[in-house]
């Protein structure tokens, strides 16, 4: 939810009857959480391996219920402090967006059937990513035409994205209870030699007896793979684990998948959906677009989450690439004869390429490399792996999102959207030719694959 809440409160920060900010103010609060992203990122490897996936979770929700509380009741007299509010939020919510990609898709493969896990882990960080999003842009577009309606009942929070944050936090709220009822992840817990504690959480996930044999030979496989792992590190993290190939490989075919994604501009148009729909031409009005664009995002994951399971990851990434460049091809065209297709019948075909752009880019270049990092690392380092690629990852996001409005004024639709479609023309290549095949493997399968 906070990744998508500049989308719809940019521009009532901008036309504030009460208190408006400027757009440099504006700029900041939209980019600031890109810039503690990385940083989420870093620490929540850390946290995931010290205290757990599930403390992590609830520690997530919990930090994220006090930044939207602190939005909600944000000043409506002095615009310095309401920017200084705005920005305290904005800056722990970026940390929490950092952070929870990690602890939920590490959870999420290690208690996971290798038949399954492509699909769970899709709707584990990706669906609920957008589905937050999702609502963020339903809130709002309904409340200022609720609050037109219904002025007597919503009169103090009229046009007022405020309103938008009391409700993210009563639903942050509810994960919150979801995470406490949940158990750890039985992976972890054998990491940290608590093995019957493995054994009682992986009995709750199977609903077996705790002596069930499926529970004893599911046991001993994790304790064989996390003694595999020890006996091929050192005792203490060091530089040396960074050069083994069953780290490197991997880390670098996913920094160069995250590379992909980033600036193919899949990821940038959901923090900047109602520009980006302006700039690309569309012809419904920019907030309503918002919305559609949220729920292509939805009803795209859940198609890829089961595909991902059927078809494997390759295919996925190569239809995925393939769209998206085609689509860049059609807002060129689009771009280039903006003037004459905005008289003629034809007004709406911007709309229907930017729509089958964001379709093929959820298809696989936006969710695949979140579901992905969670398979491809070595079990004793998978923590630290995971969140030095989610830094990466929202390092690019930041660079991509402060610059996103200069870029545009700058060069102009047709020369940005040209270098998103050579970016994707550039995906396809490495879908096809290096992105290796994950499909139906265990995890110490994938790692003795790139330990080789």
């Amino acid at each position: 939810m906070g990744l998508g809440f500049p989308a719809i409160t940019s521009q009532l920060l901008l036309k504030d009857s009460q208190l408006n900010l400027s757009e440099s103010q504006v700029s900041w609060f939209a980019s600031i959480t890109a810039i503690t992203c990385p940083l989420g990122g870093l620490l929540s490897g850390y946290l995931s391996d010290l205290i757990g996936r599930k403390r992590t979770l609830i520690l997530i929700d919990i930090i994220s219920i006090i930044s939207w509380i602190i939005i909600g009741f944000s000043s409506r007299e002095n615009v310095d402090v309401l920017f200084i509010q705005l920005m305290i939020s904005r800056t722990i919510i970026g940390v929490i967006i950092g952070m929870s990609t990690t602890p939920a898709v590490m959870y999420t493969s290690e208690v996971c059937d290798p038949n399954i896990r492509g699909r769970l882990t899709m709707l584990s960080s990706p669906f609920f990513t957008a589905f937050g999003m999702l609502i963020i842009y339903l809130l709002g577009y309904l409340i200022p035409t609720l609050t037109n309606l219904y002025a007597n009942i919503f009169l103090i929070f009229q046009n007022d994205y405020r309103m938008v944050s009391h409700f993210a936090a009563g639903i942050t709220l509810i994960t919150l209870l979801v995470c406490i009822l949940i158990p750890e992840s039985p992976v972890y817990l054998i990491n940290i030699d608590q093995t019957e504690q493995a054994r009682k959480s992986l009995s709750i996930l199977k609903r077996l007896r705790r002596n069930h044999p499926d529970i004893d030979e599911e046991i001993q496989k994790m304790i064989t793979n996390r003694n595999n792992s020890r006996r091929n590190s050192t005792s203490r993290m060091s530089w040396q684990e960074f050069k083994k190939p069953q780290f490197y490989k991997p880390f670098s075919i996913m920094i160069f998948f995250f590379t992909i994604q980033q600036f193919s501009g899949i990821f940038t148009i959901f923090i900047y959906a109602a520009q980006f729909s302006i700039e690309a031409g569309v012809s419904i009005d920019e907030f309503l677009c918002t919305v559609i664009i949220g729920l292509i995002r939805c009803c795209t994951v859940i198609i890829v989450s089961f595909a991902s399971d059927i078809y494997g990851r390759k295919p996925l990434a190569t239809i995925s690439t393939v769209g998206m460049c085609l689509s860049m091809l059609g807002l060129v065209i689009c771009s280039i004869f903006s003037i004459e297709l905005k008289q003629s019948s034809i007004f709406w075909l911007p709309t229907v390429f930017l729509f089958l752009f964001i379709f093929s880019g959820t298809f696989g270049v936006l969710t695949l490399p979140f579901a992905m990092i969670a398979e491809v690392y070595p079990q004793n380092m998978r923590g630290l792996a995971v969140g030095l690629t989610i830094f990466y990852a929202y390092m690019m996001s930041f660079i991509n999102v402060k610059t996103f409005t200069a870029v545009f004024s700058m060069f102009g639709s047709v020369i940005v959207f040209s270098f998103y479609g050579v970016v994707s023309l550039v995906g396809i290549a490495f879908a096809v030719m290096i992105l290796p095949e994950t499909k139906g493997k265990t995890l110490h399968e994938i790692e003795c694959y790139f330990r080789k």
